[in-house]
C-alpha cells in the first residue's frame, strides 16, 4: 500500500501497466478536473454531503480511468466541455454587445428579413426591436429605390460580393431629414448578414459646406466655373435621356417640346464687361470686386425674372475675370434667348452706385441655342466664346447670335492658319500671271505674278484667301521669297525663249512684313543673281497705306532698291492716305489706280459712268505725269473703259478685257501673237 493518496492501485490497473496522473483540484468554469464528466448532478444524491474514504475515491477514479482508456481520455472530454461553455460565454457577450452597440444593427436571413435588431435600430425607427422581426430590411433603409443598389444587396445576401455600402436620406421619427451610411456583410459561417446604420448628416453637412465653398465665387457668390460646367454637362445628359426614354428623333426634338415643360434644348448668353480692366487699373481691384457682385446681382435678377415667365430657373454663374454665364436648360428657342440678352444689356447700361461712385459699364454677349441632343459641354462653349469675339468685334455693348455659315468661315479660316506654314514648305502654292498692257497700242508690257494655293481639301485658292493669314503669322515672308525667285525665273525664261522680242517686265506683290521682317534688299539681290534677271524687269508693288509715311528702315530699303534698278509701284492707289504731296519724297516709278474709279467709266450694260470717277482719274494721271510716275488702271473689263482710259493718258491697264490670270504657257503665247494677243 503506498503511502500516497491515491490510495492502493487496482491490479487490473497494474497489469495494464496504465499510470495516471494525480488528482488535483484545478477548476474549469466551476468544476474540478477529477469530478466526473457529468459534473455534480452525476453523483448520487449523498455524495455530496458523505465523506469519502481513500479507497472509495481511488477505486472510482480508477474506474474511470480504465474506462477512459477504451473512451475518450479525460482531458479531450475536459477541452470540448470548456470550448462549448467558452462558445456559450461568447455567444452571450456578443448579444449583449449587439443590444447596447450605439451603431444600429439588425441581422438579416439570407431572404433579407429581420432576424433581430438591437435597440439602437429602434430607437431610430421609433419602434421596438421585436417589432422589427420578420420585416424586410431593404424596406427600413429603401434600398429597392433603384435597380443598382437592389442588385448588390441582393448580391451579398446570396453570398456573391463581400460587402455592400450605400447612402440613403432617412427621415427621422422627430421630423428631421438624416443621412445614413448602410452597410451589409455576410455573416461567417452563417446564411444569414449583418445590416448596419451610421448616421453621417453631420459629415455631409460639412462636405455640403466645404463643397458651396468650393463651388461658389467668393466675390459675387455664385456658382464657380466648376459647378457651371457639372450643372452643363448634367443638363446635356438628362437631356439625352430624355430623348431616349421618350423614343423620338432628334429632329422631333428640335421642334416639338416634351409637353411636361422639357424641350431637349439648351441655351446660352456668355458675356463679358466691355472695358473692365480699365476699372480695376483706375479705380482699384476693391471697386472692380465691387462692380462684380453688383453686377452679379443684376444678371441674376433677368434670369429669375425670365425664367419665372418662361420655363423654370436659370444658373447664372461667374466663370472667372469679368465673364459670366446664363445657363437656360429646355429653352424654348432663339427668342428667348435673345429677350434675355436684350434684358441683360438694358439692366447693365443703368448706372451703377458703388459706394459714392457712379459708374457706367456696358457688356457683349454672345448667344448660343440649340438642340441638347448631340451637344457637348465643349462644343457649347467654343460656339458661345466665338459668338462673344464677334459681339466684340462688331463694336461691342451688343449681343451676336451664332452663326454656323459665319463659324464655318472661321473654321475654314483657322484650318488655313494651321496648315499654311507646312504648305509653303511643300510646295503647294503656283503662280500665275496677269498681262499688263499697253493702252497705245495693246502690246504685252510686263505681267503680274499672283499666286495660288492648290489646298489638297479646299482646292485652288485666291490670295484674299490666305495672304491676310499669312502675314498675321510671319509665314509672309518664306511664302514671298518664294513667289519673288519662281517669277523672277519664269520673267528670266521667256525673255530666253523669246530673244527677238522686247523682254516682258514682272510685278510681284510685297507685303509691309517683308519689309520688316527679313533683309528684302539681300533677297531681291541674290535672286536676281541667281536667275540672271535685269533688275529694269523687276517690278516690287506695295499697297498705299504700307508706303506713305514710311520712315526708318521701310524707306532706306525702298531706296536701296531703287538705286538697284528695281522698279517700285504703289497698288490699290487711291483707296489709302492719297498724300499727293508725299509721292514726291519716295523713290516710286509707278501709280497703280484702284479698280473702284475704273468701274465708274463703263457706258454699257445700261451702267452709267460716274463723272467725279472720271475727273479724278484723269487728275492723278496728270499729276502722276508731272512727278515723272507712269499709271496703271487695274479692273479693265470692257472696251470702252480702255477707251477713256486711253484718251486720258493712261499709260497701262491690267484686267479680264485684256486676260484672266492665266499659266505661264499661255503668257509666252501672247508674247508670240503680238499686240491683244489674248
Amino acid at each position: 500500500m503506498s503511502g500516497t493518496s491515491e490510495g492502493p492501485r487496482p491490479a487490473a490497473v497494474a497489469a495494464a501497466g496504465i499510470a495516471r496522473p494525480p488528482v488535483t483540484e484545478r477548476h474549469t468554469f466551476g468544476r474540478t478536473a477529477a469530478e466526473p464528466p457529468g459534473g455534480r448532478d452525476a453523483r448520487t444524491p449523498g455524495d455530496a454531503h458523505t465523506p469519502r474514504d481513500a479507497h472509495t475515491v481511488a477505486t472510482h477514479t480508477a474506474a474511470a480511468h480504465t474506462a477512459a482508456v477504451h473512451t475518450v481520455a479525460p482531458h479531450t472530454v475536459a477541452a470540448h466541455t470548456v470550448a462549448g461553455a467558452r462558445t456559450a460565454c461568447d455567444a452571450q457577450d456578443f448579444r449583449g454587445a449587439f443590444r447596447a452597440a450605439e451603431l444600429a444593427m439588425a441581422v438579416i436571413d439570407d431572404e433579407g428579413a429581420v432576424a433581430g435588431a438591437n435597440d439602437a435600430l429602434a430607437v431610430l425607427l421609433d419602434t421596438e426591436p421585436a417589432a422589427l422581426t420578420g420585416r424586410a430590411a431593404a424596406d427600413l433603409v429603401d434600398l429597392a429605390s433603384d435597380n443598382r443598389t437592389w442588385d448588390a444587396y441582393r448580391a451579398v445576401l446570396e453570398r456573391r460580393r463581400a460587402r455592400f455600402r450605400c447612402t440613403r436620406r432617412l427621415k427621422h421619427p422627430d421630423g428631421r431629414t438624416l443621412w445614413a451610411e448602410v452597410t451589409v456583410v455576410p455573416v461567417p459561417e452563417s446564411r444569414g448578414a449583418l445590416l448596419s446604420i451610421a448616421d453621417i448628416s453631420d459629415r455631409r453637412e460639412l462636405q455640403a459646406r466645404l463643397r458651396h465653398l468650393q463651388m461658389h465665387d467668393p466675390v459675387t457668390r455664385l456658382p464657380n466655373r466648376t459647378l457651371f460646367f457639372e450643372r452643363l454637362a448634367s443638363a446635356l445628359e438628362a437631356s439625352a435621356y430624355d430623348g431616349v426614354a421618350y423614343g423620338v428623333s432628334p429632329a422631333y426634338l428640335d421642334r416639338r417640346s416634351y409637353g411636361d415643360g422639357r424641350t431637349g434644348r439648351i441655351g446660352l448668353c456668355y458675356l463679358d464687361l466691355d472695358g473692365f480692366k480699365a476699372v480695376n487699373d483706375t479705380l482699384g481691384h476693391r471697386t472692380g470686386d465691387r462692380l462684380l457682385a453688383a453686377v452679379a446681382t443684376r444678371l441674376t435678377e433677368c434670369a429669375d425674372h425670365d425664367g419665372y415667365t418662361r420655363s423654370g430657373g436659370h444658373l447664372v454663374a461667374r466663370l472667372g475675370g469679368d465673364e459670366f454665364a446664363i445657363l437656360v436648360e429646355d429653352s424654348t428657342g432663339t427668342e428667348q434667348l435673345a429677350d434675355l440678352a436684350r434684358s441683360v444689356l438694358t439692366a447693365l447700361q443703368r448706372p451703377f452706385d458703388l459706394a459714392g461712385q457712379r459708374l457706367s459699364v456696358s457688356a457683349s454677349i454672345g448667344v448660343v441655342e440649340r438642340a441638347a441632343e448631340g451637344t457637348t459641354p465643349t462644343g457649347l462653349m467654343q460656339a458661345a466664346d466665338t459668338t462673344l469675339y464677334w459681339a466684340k468685334a462688331d463694336g461691342k455693348a451688343r449681343w451676336t447670335l451664332f452663326d454656323p455659315e459665319r463659324n464655318a468661315h472661321r473654321m475654314t479660316r483657322q484650318a488655313l492658319t494651321s496648315t499654311l506654314r507646312p504648305a509653303v514648305e511643300r510646295e503647294e502654292f503656283v503662280l500665275q500671271y496677269q498681262p499688263l498692257v499697253e493702252m497705245a497700242d495693246g502690246v504685252v508690257r510686263g505681267v503680274e505674278a499672283l499666286v495660288r494655293w492648290n489646298h489638297p481639301q479646299f482646292g485652288t485658292l485666291a490670295p484674299n484667301r490666305f495672304i491676310g493669314i499669312a502675314e498675321e503669322d510671319g509665314s509672309i515672308v518664306q511664302l514671298g521669297r518664294w513667289v519673288l525667285r519662281t517669277a523672277c525665273r519664269q520673267a528670266r525664261r521667256w525673255q530666253l525663249d523669246h530673244p527677238d522680242t522686247r523682254p516682258l517686265f514682272v510685278s510681284v506683290n510685297v507685303a509691309v512684313r517683308q519689309v520688316w521682317d527679313s533683309d528684302l534688299v539681300a533677297d531681291v539681290a541674290e535672286i536676281l543673281a541667281e536667275t540672271g534677271l535685269a533688275p529694269q524687269l523687276l517690278q516690287l508693288e506695295l499697297t498705299e497705306s504700307a508706303v506713305m509715311g514710311s520712315a526708318g528702315r521701310p524707306l532706306q530699303a525702298l531706296q536701296a532698291l531703287s538705286d538697284m534698278g528695281v522698279r517700285i509701284a504703289i497698288d490699290d492707289f487711291g483707296t489709302g492716305y492719297s498724300n499727293l504731296a508725299y509721292l514726291s519724297r519716295l523713290p516710286v516709278s509707278v501709280l497703280k489706280l484702284d479698280g473702284s474709279f475704273v468701274r465708274g467709266f463703263r457706258y454699257d450694260e445700261g451702267v452709267h459712268p460716274s463723272p467725279a470717277d472720271e475727273t479724278i482719274v484723269e487728275a492723278l494721271i496728270q499729276l502722276a505725269h508731272r512727278l515723272g510716275l507712269t499709271v496703271t488702271a487695274e479692273c479693265v473689263e470692257t472696251s470702252g473703259q480702255a477707251a477713256r482710259l486711253q484718251r486720258i493718258g493712261c499709260d497701262t491697264g491690267q484686267g479680264w478685257l485684256f486676260s484672266r490670270p492665266v499659266a505661264p504657257e499661255r503668257i509666252a503665247e501672247m508674247v508670240a501673237a503680238g499686240p491683244r494677243g489674248a
